[in-house]
């Protein structure tokens, strides 16, 4: 009887154990999901990919030229043009961490010119997973001369 018991009880941990597991696959792939709309947005000018990744709550938090900034959903979604992906453009994500309904990443965003770095935290509602805040700095590409052709 007890290995009757010992064999069921592994089972059900063993269901339970998978069924984590499967929830959380599947959440990472959505927060993927959510981060991959909004560096797809960014790389088109597509304000509604990026808007469609941010809950209605969502802020742009910065540090510049000695000033604290906060932007809204609202005024940061208007200055999108619709454009081709650059040439030189590309985005990645870096890392993604979450527990439960909560999460942050790192995503860097890489132009001609300048490297974006952007910490997102994202949170899980009925509705999906949304980026509710971003904080993000930006740092010119570090370029060296190229080397003279040797002399003949």
């Amino acid at each position: 009887m007890r290995k009757v018991f010992l064999i069921i009880s592994l089972c059900i941990l063993s269901f339970n154990s998978n069924a984590q597991t499967a929830n959380a696959e599947n959440d990472l792939l959505l927060i993927q999901k959510t981060l991959n709309l909004y560096i797809d947005g960014q790389a088109t000018g597509d304000s509604l990919m990026v808007a469609t990744s941010f809950h209605d709550s969502w802020q742009l938090k910065y540090f510049a030229e000695n000033k604290f900034n906060v932007v809204t959903k609202s005024k940061y979604v208007v200055g999108y043009k619709k454009h081709p992906k650059p040439e030189n453009w590309s985005g990645r994500i870096v890392f993604i961490d979450f527990t439960n309904d909560v999460a942050n990443a790192k995503v860097e965003i890489s132009t001609a010119r300048l490297l974006f770095v952007d910490y997102f935290h994202l949170i899980k509602i009925n509705e999906g997973w949304f980026i509710v805040d971003k904080i993000s700095t930006r740092t010119p590409h570090k370029t060296a001369p190229a080397p003279a052709p040797p002399t003949k």
